[in-house]
């Protein structure tokens, strides 16, 4: 079996301090998702779309930017469409997330059997050329699937990841993404690990839509939005000379089953400039987005930095 130990990676582990009061809210929580994971689709979706309905009435933050960005990308809809759109995110969002503790509490053959992958066979020439391969993965609510189901098939990732405030969930969904094989590291340790870890053999996860702040961006449309975009991706395939696949993971309500899809090469890449390498990037979000908006995390602060200094638009 393949050594996927990086002492510059991040390794949580488990603390007595764990066991402490202040973490058994936590714990309860955890038990009632493992339970909720062995639930049949049918009834984590129907739980779903009644707990869509009632936080849709909630003035929360995460509602606020969710709006504001449904209303900024698509303004050609009506209030009455965006608002479905947003319901049926929530409910997208609620029955994957009951059942996300099912990548532990399940087997391999169980995460096998429950997904179906489209382009597979572009990865598989990847990988048969020995090339180097970067994984260009967008925020979908299901983003943890490919990473660890590749894993379990012996195509271990690399990832950066941002450490959880609350350290027992934080030790756990570590544990659920590694447990097959894989390396995440943490934002601080920079970015040479990671592209060392590319040229070894993982495939980088790529995640192209955080908003990183003016200084790591560059702005260029984002459906109809303008949005400051991570400008780091061609300078990443040129150091760790590796082709970038758009990946997009899933969730259906239908057959309650993930799906993946996986798109050829970007080709040419990188293009002459960073604008150009980004606006390709958010092409292909646009792309796989236009057939599925209810995957996306529209809650995330997605235009949060705007190219003329204004206010951010979550507090308007």
């Amino acid at each position: 079996m393949k050594d996927h130990f990086d002492p510059q990676a991040y390794h949580p582990h488990f603390k007595w301090s764990f066991l402490h009061p202040k973490f058994w809210g936590t714990w309860l929580a955890v038990g009632f998702a493992a339970l909720f994971s062995l639930l049949p689709h049918r009834v984590r979706l129907a739980l779903a779309t009644v707990f869509a309905g009632l936080i849709m009435k909630r003035k929360s933050k995460a509602n606020i930017r969710a709006r504001v960005n449904l209303a900024m990308c698509f303004p050609e809809k009506s209030d009455e469409e965006r608002e479905a759109l947003l319901k049926q995110s929530l409910i997208t969002a609620g029955t994957y997330l009951m059942g996300f503790a099912a990548m532990s509490t399940r087997s391999r053959k169980w995460l096998e059997q429950n997904t179906v992958i489209k382009g597979e066979e572009h990865l598989t020439a990847q990988r048969h050329s020995g090339q180097n391969t970067i994984l260009l993965v967008p925020h979908t609510w299901a983003i943890d699937v490919p990473a660890v189901l590749l894993a379990s098939r012996g195509l271990p990732v690399v990832g950066m990841a941002k450490k959880q405030k609350n350290d027992v969930t934080d030790w756990l969904m570590h544990k659920q993404r590694v447990q097959y094989g894989g390396r995440l590291y943490e934002r601080r340790s920079g970015i040479k690990p990671f592209i060392r870890s590319i040229k070894e053999g993982y495939l980088g996860y790529y995640l192209p839509d955080e908003d990183l702040g003016p200084e790591h961006s560059v702005f260029v449309d984002f459906f109809a939005a303008t949005k400051a975009t991570m400008s780091g991706l061609g300078r990443l395939s040129k150091l760790s000379k590796a082709s970038v696949l758009p990946l997009c993971a899933s969730y259906n309500l239908e057959t309650g089953q993930y799906e993946i899809e996986i798109k050829p090469p970007l080709d040419p890449f990188p293009l002459e400039t960073e604008e150009q390498n980004a606006r390709m990037m958010n092409a292909c979000l646009e792309e796989f987005l236009s057939n599925s908006p209810e995957q996306y995390m529209w809650i995330l602060r997605l235009l949060k930095t705007r190219p003329d200094g204004t206010l951010n638009p979550y507090k308007k």
